[in-house]
């Protein structure tokens, strides 16, 4: 039975990873007031929705010059994860959108499906985030994800 957890708007959004390098396992992390939603991912996933987030906000930025830019500030305090970590899913698919009226970006994140489950059957979770918070969350995932083995 497919289950839709929704956080709009989210307080926090961050990403984040536990390990040592190499053998690094990945979450993005939601919170608001109380509720902390968290999800599995992998390194690759952060990488790419980094890239995407920046690129999707440089494209609001030229559809709508009238908006103020996003803000990037955030301690590394702030970005750590919190416990417990007990994903509700592994992430399958991702994508994002916006609310031009709420001026939120949304990550959808749909969990990570075997031949034998239907798509119908799995779980999404919709984190609704300002532009500047998403911006944040890509850039500090750039940065975690970069922390892995040295290049030979």
């Amino acid at each position: 039975m497919s289950r839709v957890v929704e956080m709009n708007p989210t307080d926090h959004i961050l990403v984040g990873c536990v390990g040592e390098a190499g053998k690094r396992t990945f979450f993005i992390q939601a919170r608001k007031d109380l509720d902390c939603l968290t999800l599995l991912c992998e390194k690759f996933q952060v990488q790419q929705l980094a890239s995407s987030i920046r690129e999707f906000i440089e494209e609001l930025q030229r559809k709508n010059p009238d908006l103020p830019p996003p803000i990037m500030a955030y301690t590394e305090s702030e970005m750590e994860l919190q416990e417990p970590l007990e994903p509700l899913f592994r992430v399958g698919q991702m994508g994002l959108g916006y609310d031009e009226a709420s001026d939120l970006i949304v990550l959808v994140a749909q969990e990570l499906t075997s031949e034998e489950v239907e798509v119908t059957e799995a779980s999404t979770a919709r984190i609704w985030a300002t532009r500047s918070q998403m911006l944040v969350f890509g850039t500090y995932g750039d940065e975690v994800s970069s922390r892995g083995r040295q290049i030979c």
